[in-house]
């Protein structure tokens, strides 16, 4: 490999890296090599055989393709699949919380998701919500056994998971991030509760209830933070500033869950597949075309944080006279 691009190489490796990280360090842990050699290879003085190409390529998801400027058809992801009987609702919250502190580690980080459903992060916070989309999930989507034979009940959602989901919540409020929303995206939430509720699933009335209720509360808080134009803790009534909150009301273009993400001069994609995984890109043609897709879908849409007033209200009556619709159905 050419001096240049190894240089190029380790650069595009330390762009992925918060600034409290060693490049050195990382460099010589990944290839099990000494500091001393790592930093001859950084500083180009050892050239990186294939093996060793091969290697760091694969650790941060890097596309040698970019790096050698070829114009294949070919990018680069990253992911796990789904397998219904090893999977763990832990592992997917860990994960999501592993992300979230990764990118919140870095000093210029934003995140723009595109939100066909209501974020994992916003319930996260809220038990009655977190407890309903992780039983929901676990009976009717994995067909976990322990679940097929029970009703829903709140007091059955693990502490562990929703502490676990909390700290997700709390890396995500200290990153900078814009939400594109359509009139459709808590409609998945409210059919879920539906069905449910013509199942007879629920094991207490009153619990079905207090979800329509607690996502409701959500729903308002969300305005809020969009009104303030910041993100501040849902208990926190001082209101705090966490990071900046940016909401976009798009008309007619559903989102398609996508999750772009900028880190210093760095960007990622993470695009949702089998429910609950995600695959991973930082292929350079591919994230700067996802980027440009956002920037235009916000230019198609309204800015209703902290400006649009009326819109806001629009948009947000509509969305609790949907929930009060479900309400007062399922009654």
């Amino acid at each position: 490999m050419s001096t240049d691009l190894q240089q190029q190489l380790f650069q595009a490796i330390k762009s992925k890296q918060p600034q409290h990280i060693s490049l050195v360090d990382e460099v010589a842990a990944t290839l099990d090599i000494s500091t001393d050699s790592a930093y001859r290879r950084i500083r180009g003085e050892k050239p990186l055989s294939l093996e060793e190409v091969a290697t760091l390529c694969t650790k941060y998801a890097l596309s040698l393709d970019s790096l050698l400027h070829l114009q294949s058809d070919g990018f680069l992801f990253r992911g796990e699949f789904f397998m219904p009987e090893e999977f763990r609702y832990k592992n997917y919250i860990a994960n999501y919380e592993r992300n979230m502190k990764n990118i919140s580690s870095f000093q210029n980080r934003k995140i723009f998701f595109l939100c066909k459903d209501i974020p994992p992060h916003h319930y996260f916070g809220v038990r009655e919500i977190a407890a309903f989309k992780h039983f929901f999930w676990m009976r009717t989507f994995i067909n976990a056994p322990e679940f097929l034979t029970k009703k829903f009940a709140i007091a059955d959602y693990p502490d562990e998971l929703f502490e676990l989901g909390k700290s997700a919540l709390h890396y995500y409020n200290q990153t900078d991030s814009v939400e594109l929303w359509n009139m459709e995206t808590v409609n998945n939430m409210l059919h879920q509760i539906e069905y449910y509720d013509a199942m007879n699933l629920f094991a207490h009335e009153e619990e079905k209830q207090l979800i329509y209720k607690r996502l409701e509360q959500l729903v308002l808080h969300i305005e809020k933070q969009a009104d303030a134009g910041f993100k501040f803790n849902y208990d926190d009534e001082s209101r705090k500033p966490l990071s900046t909150f940016q909401l976009y009301y798009n008309e007619v273009i559903l989102g398609d869950n996508s999750v772009t993400v900028t880190v210093n001069d760095s960007k990622m994609v993470f695009i949702a597949h089998n429910i609950f995984n995600y695959m991973a890109t930082t292929d350079v043609r591919f994230c700067e075309n996802t980027y440009r897709n956002m920037q235009n879908l916000m230019k198609k849409s309204t800015l209703i944080s902290n400006v649009s007033e009326r819109e806001r209200a629009r948009f947000f009556h509509y969305l609790r006279k949907r929930i009060a619709t479900g309400t007062q159905t399922s009654s």
